[in-house]
């Protein structure tokens, strides 16, 4: 079910991007933004992984540096048939984690040490089950690509307004309609990148019910549910210093310490997550 939304949210967002690019930009206009767009994302798709990873510190560590956590990859990317990831640790008292990596063959998984403190052996098989399923399902790709339409429509929603001020609507106003015209095409571009901005976290959502889903299925629902409620009362104690464009990446919201609108969040609400995977340790169905 959550395959088949993310795939309905994509082909609105397209739509949105089609129907902007034309209404606004033009055909033109549609295909730059669009070109710039995907070449900033393409970027961020081959090289995002090394800049997260410096960004936050994170360093790699070997099997005897960190022998329980290279150990629970290990049995889990055995478990899974995918490769086993490059393991990273962050000096951070933020209980918290995130896969990266453009594909299966290219990943790393990163936690912090406050999370290594205050998880059960079974909490952090559930964790990292979760970011595991995260590479399994190329969520990196279809949020790169979710990312590209969504700043193209917010590119175009930009050159839109710009243009309006500065001249949009000067054929109109011999006969009065100028003001009205600069209003319509404010409002409208304010609309669609507001709207690109709602079903690129949508999508964002979606992905993480599944690695919920995929988690349990690899470790136990239960103890992945346990572990959620753990890390998102550390997220409100001790809230991460992040970068909110990287928000998306992590296990919990890192920016829930501060009072976010649940429309407006990259996850979904904690009370869900963790009532779905009872849930599913209650049927067996996961």
């Amino acid at each position: 079910m959550n395959h088949f939304k993310t795939f309905l949210l994509m082909l609105v967002l397209t739509g949105l991007f089609i129907l902007v690019g034309t209404a606004i930009g033009g055909k033109t206009g549609a295909i730059y933004a669009f070109v710039f767009a995907a070449l900033m994302n393409f970027f961020a798709y081959w090289f995002s992984d090394k800049i997260v990873l410096r960004m936050y510190g994170a360093k790699q560590v070997s099997q005897q540096e960190a022998p329980t956590l290279h150990g629970i990859v290990s049995e889990l990317t055995s478990k899974a048939s995918m490769p086993m990831p490059k393991v990273y640790l962050m000096e951070n008292d933020t209980p918290n984690a995130f896969a990266t990596g453009r594909n299966p063959e290219h990943a790393a998984v990163a936690v912090t040490t406050g999370l290594m403190r205050i998880l059960s052996k079974d909490e952090l098989t559930g964790v990292i089950g979760h970011e595991l399923s995260h590479i399994k399902h190329r969520d990196i790709l279809i949020s790169t690509v979710a990312a590209t339409i969504a700043g193209a429509i917010g590119m175009l929603a930009s050159m839109a307004r710009w243009g309006a001020i500065f001249g949009g609507g000067r054929s109109d106003d011999r006969e009065g309609g100028g003001g009205a015209n600069l209003i319509f095409v404010l409002l409208a571009t304010m609309v669609a990148s507001i709207a690109a901005m709602l079903i690129q976290m949508a999508i964002s959502r979606s992905r993480e019910y599944l690695a919920d889903a995929g988690g349990a299925h690899l470790s136990h629902p239960l103890s992945l549910s346990k572990a959620l409620g753990k890390l998102d009362m550390a997220a409100h104690r001790i809230p991460m210093q992040a970068n909110p464009s990287t928000a998306h990446m992590f296990i919990v919201n890192p920016l829930s310490g501060g009072r976010v609108l649940s429309l407006f969040s990259t996850h979904p609400p904690i009370g869900e997550r963790i009532a779905r995977l009872e849930e599913m340790a209650r049927t067996g169905r996961f």
